[in-house]
């Protein structure tokens, strides 16, 4: 069943039920919008496919017909049996009535554990990430994906749009941030569409986007130590508009002295008046090596 917004409301209705703001409750009822989602994904017999955010059900049984198999979490209860009657006769898909994170940094263990029984069911699977995604949970979703032990080798999914621009945007922009720069070092990120509020029962307040993310094992090579990058990454954002030299200062405080501060950036042929904003992804993974070699034990 496609899920119209007249078919939405019906269900709703005799469910007695409104959709949850808290939750992110959005559905998408262009049903050409969410065939491109679809296709964006390119899903087929060989994938293993997470969605976050079951809703009613709607992308999860169109997921079902290509993919091997489907893990779907959806955290209202109610909406979890509405999709749950819808999803009777796809013997191919996992429901998972909860949280999707266990924290911020962290997806929780049972959808990951759901994930990895299914990828490592035969040999060759791939493992990818589809989803109209709730607007509270997309950053976190998308961004610890790429530290778990199963990686995907995609992620099509909905965001809202400023969301969507900052992941793809460039140095010295305003939009330009540390999740800028972390998905820009592990994967290559592309804009399809942006979606005005009304393709969505009921409409958001702002707009959205549908961004494809293909993690890139090239990329990811270049960087020896993942958590030692994110976290220096998120560091020198803390207060975007110092200076990177104060920024520097403050994160290894008690680490490295001024002097070994100004000789690691000199070392990068990084001027003192200098912002992170300025800096493009290959300079940050260049900073990150040269202070792994004189501050091994930096952490958050």
């Amino acid at each position: 069943m496609r899920h119209t917004v007249s078919f939405l409301r019906s269900r709703f209705e005799q469910a007695g039920l409104a959709p949850v703001t808290k939750y992110g409750q959005n559905f998408l009822i262009d049903l050409n919008l969410q065939d491109l989602i679809l296709s964006s994904a390119n899903v087929d017999e060989k994938d293993i496919v997470l969605e976050v955010g079951t809703g009613t059900g709607a992308i999860t049984a169109e997921l079902a017909q290509k993919a091997k198999h489907v893990v779907t979490v959806e955290i209202d209860p109610y909406l979890y049996q509405m999709a749950r009657e819808e999803m009777k006769e796809h013997s191919n898909v996992t429901m998972l009535k909860q949280d999707a994170l266990h924290n911020k940094n962290r997806l929780h263990p049972n959808v990951m554990a759901a994930v990895k029984k299914a990828y490592n069911s035969e040999p060759n699977l791939r493992f990818k990430l589809v989803a109209n995604l709730p607007y509270n949970v997309a950053t976190p979703i998308i961004s610890n994906l790429l530290t778990t032990e199963i990686v995907p080798d995609l992620m099509s999914v909905t965001i809202q749009k400023e969301l969507a621009q900052k992941i793809v945007a460039k140095p010295t922009t305003s939009q330009y941030n540390a999740l800028s720069i972390w998905m820009q070092a592990l994967c290559n990120c592309e804009i399809i569409r942006f979606m005005p509020p009304s393709v969505f029962w009921p409409a958001p307040k702002v707009d959205s986007a549908i961004l494809r993310i293909q993690p890139d094992p090239k990329k990811r090579a270049q960087i020896p130590n993942l958590r030692y990058f994110h976290q220096l990454v998120r560091a020198l954002f803390f207060h975007r508009r110092k200076f990177l030299r104060a920024n520097l200062l403050g994160a290894f405080k008690g680490i490295l002295t001024k002097s070994e501060v100004d000789n690691l950036m000199e070392s990068q042929g990084l001027a003192g008046n200098c912002r992170a904003e300025e800096l493009n992804v290959g300079e940050f993974i260049a900073l990150c090596e040269g202070a792994i070699a004189v501050a091994p034990d930096f952490k958050l």
